[in-house]
């Protein structure tokens, strides 16, 4: 088979056609920051140091990595009354634009709930399960590219549905810059402290507690190589979320959308950072011409016209493929974050869409809708991760107990059964212990 594969000066051109098509793809997908050893061996040390020396070892990292000249920890904390005044301060529309954003999270999170529930057998066992929350949730929220006030929202506020008595938040401030965004966000969704601190140390005081920073049970939120390494390695200390890498995009399109559409919510998700990704599938090549060449006009009309021009020639593409049946399997072998059904009548592809984090269906749903204010949580798997992950919600924040209540009858009858299995495991204080509860 001939190679029809061809190139835009900034983005990839691949064809399902080409021989060397999945080496290409493979090759396009890999991402391996968070085994890189050296930055292992550095998060190592970081977290070793912390659960050491606790808040000293905290202010000498972030003092070191975000350039500031703090000489205790009450200099990288804030009250609540600093929350609520930045939330006051705010203009009118970022005010009320927050609130919205925060509601609609809510209202969508609330339906998450899961229930206890119990049944009762004939001979009077009762068995069940329990729902509760976490008593401390922790929540990490990116600084430095950019600042995250929706990241706060999509955290916070399913922790404070599923009950969670007690949030902790860390976001690094670089050069002391604090997002008064942040903070109103903070306010908004109910955090009980906040500490201005990030990277591997702000894990490492949360996993492990400090004199000043409280123990969480949990650690929820993206970050950068060093805080996704981190959290790898805290894990089984405390529970995590998922290990998160660059955010992504896929959008497939039957060419039918607006080429200057495609373009921009591509850049929506390459602006992030140099090692984002943006794919679009499609099969129209003319179509897909066509946003090339919106991509090489909207470009220069970017403020962060370099990031994303990196992130598109690194990790970037427009692939043609034969139908809708090669894009469906595209998707499910890409597994995306995010993925924009950009097609007419998105519903008949649901049913074929195994592997996907957020699905946003049609042309009018753009992918930044869901980053934002639409309701359903932003915390999305990456990587491929959607072919055995979530997204973040409710049920992150709360774990399930069994309850068993035999009856006398109940007891006696399971002991028995009990008894044959344990005895056929050799386990005789197993089968004994059944075995005294057995009524003959």
């Amino acid at each position: 088979m001939s190679s029809s594969t061809g190139s835009s000066s900034i983005v990839s051109r691949l064809s399902t056609r080409d021989d060397a098509f999945e080496q290409r793809l493979n090759a396009l997908l890999d991402w391996e920051g968070v085994s890189d050893s050296a930055v292992q061996a550095r998060v190592d040390e970081i977290l070793a140091d912390v659960k050491q020396r606790g808040d000293a070892a905290v202010i000498e990292a972030t003092n070191r990595f975000d350039r500031l000249s703090v000489e205790n920890m009450q200099a990288l904390r804030l009250i609540p009354d600093q929350l609520e005044q930045a939330f006051n301060n705010l203009p009118a529309e970022q005010r009320e634009a927050l609130a919205r954003a925060a509601e609609r999270i809510r209202v969508y999170h609330e339906r998450q709930k899961p229930s206890s529930w119990q049944y009762e057998e004939a001979d009077g066992t009762v068995l069940g399960q329990q729902v509760t929350a976490l008593d401390r949730a922790g929540i990490y929220v990116p600084g430095g590219k950019a600042a995250y006030p929706s990241s706060v929202l999509m955290n916070a506020i399913p922790a404070r549905v599923a009950g969670v008595r007690e949030i902790v938040m860390v976001v690094p401030t670089p050069d002391g810059v604090v997002n008064e965004l942040v903070l109103a966000a903070a306010h908004l969704a109910g955090v009980d402290h906040v500490f201005t601190i990030g990277g591997a140390q702000a894990i490492a005081a949360m996993a492990y507690g400090t004199e000043t920073v409280p123990r969480v049970d949990k650690i929820v939120g993206p970050g950068n190589i060093y805080v996704a390494t981190a959290k790898r390695a805290v894990f089984g200390q405390v529970g995590i979320d998922m290990i998160a890498g660059p955010s992504e995009i896929l959008v497939v399109s039957d060419g039918q959308t607006d080429p200057d559409w495609l373009a921009m919510d591509l850049f929506s998700q390459a602006e992030h950072d140099e090692d984002a990704q943006a794919i679009l599938v499609s099969w129209d090549s003319a179509h897909l011409d066509a946003v090339a060449e919106a991509i090489e006009r909207l470009l220069p009309t970017l403020e962060r016209e370099g990031i994303v021009r990196e992130s598109l020639s690194r990790r970037g593409a427009l692939v043609l493929c034969q139908d809708k049946a090669e894009a469906v399997t595209l998707i499910n072998r890409i597994a995306p974050e995010h993925l924009e059904l950009s097609v007419d009548a998105p519903d008949t592809w649901l049913n074929d869409v195994r592997h996907a984090g957020a699905i946003f269906m049609g042309r009018y749903t753009a992918e930044v809708l869901g980053d934002y204010c639409a309701g359903p949580n932003h915390v999305l798997p990456t990587s491929g991760t959607a072919r055995f992950s979530s997204p973040l919600g409710v049920y992150d924040f709360q774990k399930r107990s069994s309850i068993i209540n035999c009856s006398r009858e109940g007891a006696s009858a399971l002991g028995k059964v009990a008894s044959v299995l344990a005895r056929g495991e050799s386990l005789t204080a197993h089968a004994r212990s059944a075995e005294y509860r057995i009524q003959e």
